[in-house]
């Protein structure tokens, strides 16, 4: 079930628009792990159903039943993910105090600017995830040291044109070099739209379920 809802945060913090999936035996008692969504440039404004036009919403709008609660705020017109990171964080407190999740199976994932914002929200924060999947997104490589002990599946096309797909891997390659293990997915052939492969690969979503802090 997927449904529109809206924080209450109040200044100086944003208030953001989000769409909630909750599992078919949600409210059964049973605590799930919890994953929030933040999408691209192209889905920003005030029409909170453009959150669901890619990744498991998108699915599940179309059937598919996920064993975890997602959350997928939308970012106003005109600015970028990076610019929220404090009312994302309350976004986050709020969503484990008021849903049946989870704390130490939070996983972030986002795509293109959202992949990015997927990036920087854990290199500020990691100790909050218990695994992130950016897709197509640019981080900030000498900082990836962060992030060596958070487990990362990373996805990028490498015919990439929008955001090089060497973002992706240079990324990779710090966390790496920090002693980290982070997995990294290239679609050969594939543009900008990586997440389309990314959010159909069930082998994803098995090693989401398998992530704990």
């Amino acid at each position: 079930m997927i449904t529109a809802r809206k924080t209450n945060f109040g200044a100086p913090l944003h208030d953001f628009q989000y769409l909630e999936y909750l599992p078919a035996d949600y409210g059964t008692g049973k605590r799930f792990p919890l994953v929030i969504f933040l999408h691209g440039a192209g889905e920003r404004g005030d029409n909170v159903e453009l959150t669901a036009v890619h990744g498991y919403l998108k699915h599940a709008r179309k059937g598919t039943e996920y064993p975890f609660v997602v959350i997928a705020p939308q970012c106003p017109n005109d600015t970028y993910w990076g610019a929220y990171i404090e009312s994302l964080n309350a976004l986050l407190d709020y969503a484990l105090a008021h849903y049946d999740v989870d704390p130490d199976r939070v996983i972030l994932t986002g795509l293109s600017m959202g992949g990015t914002g997927t990036w920087l929200w854990s290199l500020a924060n990691p100790q909050r995830f218990a695994a992130i999947v950016p897709v197509c997104g640019t981080g900030v490589t000498w900082f990836g040291g962060q992030l060596a002990n958070t487990p990362v599946w990373a996805c990028h096309g490498e015919a990439d044109d929008c955001v090089d797909v060497t973002e992706s891997i240079r990324m990779v390659q710090s966390i790496r070099r920090s002693g980290g293990k982070p997995r990294l997915s290239l679609y050969p052939g594939v543009g900008h739209n990586a997440w389309d492969n990314a959010y159909s690969d069930p082998e994803i979503v098995e090693w989401i379920l398998a992530q704990h802090r």
